[in-house]
């Protein structure tokens, strides 16, 4: 089985383009986007080539449906999140084309597929970024230095005030998965786990008000998640300069297997995987 994982495109067509190459030349089972797929709030839709207004409409599902239609039976399996750069109130395009077949949202979901299960999960914890629609606490309402409280910052969609003060990352995961088969699952995460080599920032040196800023900046439910239920798979992004800065884009924690597709140069990086060889994944620029 070949699957692909790809995060962080921040609406660069070029990446995007790479991507539809690449499943129509090795035709994958399966494609997983984990996030962070939209114009950045910097790169509005408007810059982009061809110009565009409305980058779900007027590219991404015209260009997944073009792919599908010309695939017919090869299309692989297309499943998705959001992550923290994308705002929450397209999530309704997202839905909407998810319901009719083009891909299938994976938000907070799981499901099987094959002889898998299947969980996605975009929320990140607390960054110093104003943008807070898929931002929660980790474990706790702890926050680190610099960073903005989720219930703080700009939301494009109205939530629940309690929910943004009190809810975890932590007690959103043990509800999505508990009553998941977590040995046979593939995960996808926006967040990368906590304190590993798919987590590091470009931190080093930094302080706020005399305080050190930690350069590992993953969820550390995530983590202990990883650690305690041992999924066979994990997708993660967010933290684009990590490789960069480790060497290292996977990780094994116990007998899970851990990738980042986050990537900080202008390639697309592209993931391949085999979920019954985890082992061998590969990891492309293109």
């Amino acid at each position: 089985m070949l699957c692909f994982f790809v995060s962080d495109l921040h609406g660069h067509q070029h990446r995007y383009e790479q991507l539809f190459t690449r499943i129509v030349e090795e035709v994958p089972d399966a494609v997983f986007l984990g996030g962070d797929l939209l114009p950045s709030h910097a790169r509005s839709a408007a810059g982009l080539y061809p110009p565009v207004t409305d980058f779900i409409d007027e590219y991404f599902a015209v260009r997944f449906r073009r792919l599908k239609e010309e695939m017919g039976e090869r299309y692989p399996r297309v499943f998705l999140i959001f992550g923290n750069d994308d705002p929450r109130v397209h999530e309704a395009q997202i839905l909407d084309e998810s319901y009719k077949g083009l891909w299938t949202y994976l938000h907070n979901t799981n499901l099987p597929w094959r002889e898998y299960a299947l969980g996605g999960y975009a929320y990140v914890p607390p960054t110093p970024f104003q943008r807070k629609d898929w931002e929660r606490y980790d474990v706790s309402r702890y926050l680190e230095p610099g960073c903005i409280a989720p219930e703080d910052g700009r939301h494009s969609v109205p939530l629940d005030a309690r929910e943004l003060r009190y809810r975890t990352i932590q007690e959103d995961l043990a509800e999505l998965t508990a009553e998941m088969d977590v040995p046979s699952s593939i995960m996808l995460f926006h967040s990368p786990p906590y304190k590993t080599k798919l987590d590091r920032a470009a931190l080093d040196g930094k302080m706020i008000d005399h305080a050190p800023l930690d350069v590992h900046v993953g969820s550390v439910a995530i983590k202990r998640f990883i650690e305690q239920r041992q999924p066979l798979i994990t997708l993660h992004g967010h933290i684009h300069e990590s490789a960069s800065i480790t060497g290292e884009w996977k990780e094994q924690i116990g007998r899970s297997w851990c990738y980042s597709a986050a990537h900080n140069g202008r390639e697309l990086a592209l993931v391949r995987f085999d979920p019954a060889h985890p082992e061998d994944a590969k990891r492309e620029l293109c």
